[in-house]
C-alpha cells in the first residue's frame, strides 16, 4: 500500500491562478489553429498567459468559421449598401441566428444558409446530417417554427472512384436527418466538378415561420437568472469540428481529421424543437441560443457578450455522455442537439417541467452577473475569467492581402467563339440530347427523390420545379417561395458579374413563381483568404452582391462565410473550388394557389420568349460539354431584371400565364426541354423570328445563356392582354410556338408527345427523357 497521499482531483487543472503564476509555461497555441500574433493578443487581453480552457476557448471562437475575421471588412458593405427602403420588411437582420423579414398579416418568417463542407468531406453522412440539424436549429432559435429545408451541393467528377462515397453519405445524410425531423426538402440544387474533388459543399438553408410577437433574440441579461443547457449530453464528438475543419485546408489527411467530425440525432432534434417551441410559447426563457460551432464556448460568450452584464459557469453539472472529457473538452464539444437557455429563478421550475414532459435532459450550469466577465470554474476552480467580448465578438480582423490574379486575362481572353457550333438540324439534335444527358443538366431525381418533400402537407411547389414555395397562413393561403442560386462557372470567370448573374437569376426564379422577391440570404464559399487570388475573388464577389442587393432593393438579411475550400497551390488557377457564392432569395405570395409552375400541363398554349438573346455562350454548359471555360461571362442588367419580375408577379397575380421558367444554363434549348418533359407535354416552335431580330444563329438562339429572359406558357385567350403589359414595360417578346400534347405521352416508341424545332430536328421527349434520367442513375444506382 503506498504512503503517498492521493491526488487532488483538481491538480490536472490549469487555472488562473496558475497561468498567472506560470507565464512562460508552453501553450499548444499552433496545434490549435492560432498563429503566433494571434496568441500574442491573447496574453496582452488577459495580462497573463491563457489557462488551457481559454486557449480552447479562444482557439475555436478566433477560428475563420467562427469569427468571420478575413471577410468582416468586406461584409459591412450588405450594411452599408442598406437602403431604408430595403429595410421596410425588414425586421431582424445580420448579426443574428438569422434574419427575420415581415410578410403581412402579422406573419414573419426567418431563413438562413449555412455550410458543412469540410467535415461532409471527411464523414459525408455525420457531417451533411449535423450541417441540417445546426441550421434548422439557428431558425429554432429565432422562436419560429422550422418548415422547410433546401440544400445547394457540390460534388467531384461523377466518374472519379471517392465521388459515390462523398455523394452516398451526403444525400443519406441530408435526407435521413430532414426526413426524420419531418422538415420537406423543397428546393436546391447539385453541381459535379473536378474543382470540388477534395472539397465538396454542402450548403444547408432553413426556413421558419412565427409571428411578430413570438420572435426571440439571445442575449444574458438580468442579473440573478439562471443559465441551462438542455438537450443531448455533451460527449467527445465534433471536439473543435466545424470551426477547426473549416479553418484549414486537408493537407495534414483525411484520417486526422475524423474525431472532429459531429455525430447527429434527429430523433432528438425533433423532441428538441416541440420542447423549445413549448418553451417559447409558455414564456419561460429569456432567450435560447443553440449550440453549433465552438460548443459551449460560443453559447456562453456570445450570450455573455450580447448582454449588457457578465456570466458565471459551472461545468461540474453539465451532463456528460464520456465523464473522461477534461474542461477544454468539455467547452469545445460540437456534441449535437443542444441548446442553451437564460430562464428567471421565478420561472426555472416551469422550464424544468416542460423539459421533463419532452424527456429533455436539462441542468442549471451558470448564472448571469453584473460583472463584465465570463468566469467558469471546474471543480471548484477558476479556470476561465475573460471579457466576453474578446471572446466571441472582438477577435481579429484582417484585412488580407488581395489582387487580381494574373492568370485572369489569360483565363477571359479563351473566348468561346473558338469552339464549333452544331451546323445542321441534325448536329443541333444531337447537341441537345448531349446537353441534356450532360451530368450537370440531367435529372436529379435520383437526390431528391430520396427527400420527403411534401411532408407537413404545406408544400405547394417543390423540386423538380425550379422554385421552392410553402404555404404559411392555411386560412389565406399566404405563403413564400425559395429559391437557390449559383452560377460557379460565370463567377470564376468574373466574380463581381458572377455573383450578380447569381442573385439575379434566383431574383428572376422568385419572380417567376408569382412571389414579390423580399430578401437574400447567402452561403459564399471561397478558397484560402490567405491566397490573394480567392481573396480577390472573394472580395469581387460580395462587392458584386452588395451592388446588386442595392440595385434590386432586397437586404441580406444574414449568411454564411466558408474558406479555405481548395487543396491545390496558392497563385494558380487550380489553387481553390470555383468561388461559389450560393444565394438564396425569399419572396411573398399572397396565396400559394396562384404559384406558377415550370412546366405546361397542356397542348394548344402560346409560348412566348421574353428578352433578348445575344451570342453568349462563355462559361456556358454547351461550352462544358467541350471541356471549355474561358471568356467573360453572359452580361446582366439588373434594372431590366427589376421589370421583368414586376412583369411576372403581375402575370401570375392576374392569371395570365399556366407555366414560365427562366432561361438560363443549357439556354433556350434547357428551357424547352425542362418545361415539356415536366409534365410530358411537347411544343412546336421556330427559330427565325429570334435569329433575325437578334442577329443570331439557331445554334445561338438554342444554346446561347443570354440572361434575363424567361419562357412563358399562355391560354391563346390571354395574349393580347399579356402582350399590352409587355409593351407598357418595354419588355421584347417573341411568339416561340406552341405547346403540344400526344395522346401517348411518353411512349417508348417516340410516337408521343416531342419537340418540334421546325426546320432544324424533331425529338420525342421519350427519347429526351431517357438521356435526361441516365446519369446519376447510371452512376449510382
Amino acid at each position: 500500500m503506498s504512503s503517498e497521499a492521493p491526488a487532488s482531483p483538481n491538480a490536472h487543472l490549469d487555472t488562473v491562478d496558475n497561468a498567472t503564476a506560470t507565464p512562460d509555461q508552453e501553450m499548444p497555441f499552433a496545434a490549435l489553429g492560432l498563429k503566433s500574433d494571434e496568441y500574442a493578443s491573447i496574453v496582452a487581453l488577459l495580462g497573463r498567459r491563457p489557462t488551457a480552457a481559454e486557449l480552447a476557448m479562444y482557439s475555436v471562437m478566433w477560428s475563420e468559421h467562427c469569427s468571420y475575421k478575413s471577410s468582416k471588412n468586406h461584409l459591412r458593405q450588405f450594411g452599408e449598401k442598406t437602403t431604408e427602403e430595403m429595410k421596410k420588411s425588414l425586421m431582424v437582420g445580420i448579426g443574428e441566428n438569422a434574419g427575420v423579414v415581415d410578410i403581412g398579416d402579422n406573419w414573419a418568417v426567418t431563413f438562413k444558409v449555412e455550410s458543412h463542407n469540410h467535415p461532409s468531406y471527411v464523414e459525408p453522412h455525420q457531417g451533411a446530417a449535423t450541417g441540417v440539424g445546426g441550421i434548422v436549429r439557428d431558425i429554432l432559435a429565432m422562436g419560429a417554427r422550422p418548415v422547410a429545408i433546401m440544400d445547394e451541393l457540390r460534388f467531384g467528377k461523377i466518374d472519379h472512384p471517392d465521388t459515390p462515397r462523398v455523394v452516398h453519405g451526403v444525400v443519406s445524410g441530408v435526407g435521413g436527418y430532414g426526413n426524420s425531423l419531418g422538415l420537406p426538402n423543397i428546393g436546391g440544387g447539385a453541381i459535379f466538378d473536378s474543382c470540388y474533388q477534395g472539397n465538396p459543399l454542402v450548403n444547408a438553408l432553413c426556413v421558419g415561420v412565427m409571428k411578430h410577437e413570438d420572435i426571440h433574440l439571445a442575449s444574458a441579461e438580468g442579473v440573478g437568472n439562471k443559465v441551462v443547457l438542455f438537450g443531448a449530453r455533451t460527449g467527445g464528438d465534433g471536439i473543435g469540428g466545424a470551426s477547426i475543419l473549416a479553418s484549414e485546408t486537408f493537407e495534414d489527411g483525411v484520417p486526422t481529421k475524423r474525431p472532429s467530425v459531429q455525430v447527429g440525432d434527429p430523433f432528438m432534434e425533433k423532441v428538441l424543437i416541440e420542447c423549445c417551441l413549448e418553451l417559447f410559447a409558455a414564456d419561460v426563457v429569456q432567450g435560447i441560443q443553440d449550440l453549433g460551432a465552438a460548443g459551449i464556448s460560443c453559447a456562453t460568450s456570445e450570450l455573455a457578450s450580447n448582454g449588457s452584464g457578465g456570466m458565471h459557469v459551472w461545468l461540474d453539472d453539465v451532463l456528460l455522455r464520456d465523464p473522461s472529457l477534461n474542461a477544454g473538452e468539455i467547452l469545445m464539444s460540437e456534441s449535437q442537439e443542444r441548446m442553451m437557455a437564460v430562464v428567471t429563478p421565478g420561472k426555472l421550475d416551469a422550464f424544468m417541467e416542460i423539459a421533463a414532459k419532452w424527456d429533455i435532459e436539462s441542468s442549471v450550469v451558470g448564472e448571469v452577473n453584473d460583472s463584465g466577465r465570463l468566469t467558469i470554474d471546474h471543480h471548484g476552480e477558476r479556470i476561465v475569467d475573460v471579457d466576453p467580448r474578446t471572446v466571441a465578438h472582438d477577435g481579429p480582423v484582417y484585412d488580407r492581402p488581395f489582387a487580381r490574379p494574373a492568370w485572369m486575362d489569360g483565363l477571359q481572353a479563351d473566348d468561346a467563339g473558338s469552339l464549333e457550333l452544331p451546323a445542321t438540324g441534325d448536329d443541333l439534335r444531337a447537341v441537345v440530347l448531349d446537353l441534356m444527358g450532360s451530368v450537370n443538366m440531367s435529372s436529379r431525381e435520383w437526390i431528391y427523390g430520396q427527400y420527403d418533400r411534401y411532408v407537413q402537407g404545406n408544400t405547394a411547389q417543390a423540386r423538380p420545379d425550379t422554385v421552392g414555395v410553402v404555404r404559411v397562413d392555411e386560412t389565406t393561403g399566404r405563403g413564400v417561395a425559395i429559391a437557390t442560386r449559383s452560377n460557379d462557372r460565370y463567377t470564376k470567370l468574373d466574380p463581381y458579374a458572377g455573383a450578380q448573374q447569381s442573385i439575379a437569376a434566383a431574383y428572376r426564379a422568385v419572380a417567376i413563381a408569382g412571389a414579390v422577391p423580399l430578401a437574400v440570404t447567402d452561403g459564399l464559399n471561397f478558397g484560402s483568404p490567405e491566397d490573394p487570388d480567392a481573396m480577390w475573388q472573394f472580395v469581387e464577389a460580395i462587392r458584386g452582391l452588395a451592388d446588386a442587393c442595392q440595385t434590386l432593393g432586397v437586404p441580406v438579411t444574414g449568411g454564411n462565410v466558408s474558406l479555405y475550400n481548395g487543396t491545390g497551390e496558392p497563385g494558380k488557377i487550380d489553387s481553390s473550388i470555383n468561388p461559389t457564392a450560393i444565394v438564396g432569395i425569399l419572396g411573398v405570395l399572397d396565396t400559394v394557389e396562384r404559384v406558377t409552375p415550370s412546366g405546361w400541363r397542356e397542348g394548344g398554349q402560346l409560348l412566348y420568349l421574353l428578352g433578348e438573346t445575344r451570342d453568349e455562350l462563355n462559361g456556358s454548359q454547351f461550352a462544358s460539354l467541350s471541356g471549355h471555360l474561358g471568356g467573360l461571362p453572359p452580361a446582366v442588367d439588373l434594372d431590366k431584371e427589376r421589370v421583368l419580375a414586376e412583369v411576372m408577379v403581375a402575370a401570375s397575380r392576374d392569371g395570365l400565364i399556366d407555366a414560365a421558367r427562366d432561361v438560363s444554363e443549357g439556354g433556350l434549348a434547357a428551357a424547352l426541354s425542362y418545361g415539356a418533359l415536366r409534365y410530358g407535354v411537347g411544343a412546336r416552335v421556330v427559330l427565325e423570328e429570334i435569329c433575325e431580330r437578334d442577329g443570331v444563329t439557331p445554334a445561338q438562339a438554342l444554346l446561347s445563356e443570354s440572361q434575363g429572359r424567361v419562357l412563358v406558357a399562355l391560354p391563346r385567350g390571354e395574349e393580347a392582354r399579356f402582350l399590352a403589359m409587355l409593351e407598357a414595360r418595354g419588355v421584347p417578346a417573341i411568339r416561340l410556338g406552341v405547346t403540344e400534347e400526344a395522346p401517348h405521352g411518353l411512349d417508348s416508341d417516340g410516337t408521343g408527345a416531342v419537340l418540334d424545332v421546325q426546320d432544324q430536328f424533331v425529338l420525342p421527349l421519350a427519347e429526351l427523357n431517357i438521356a435526361w434520367e441516365g446519369p446519376l442513375l447510371h452512376h449510382f444506382g
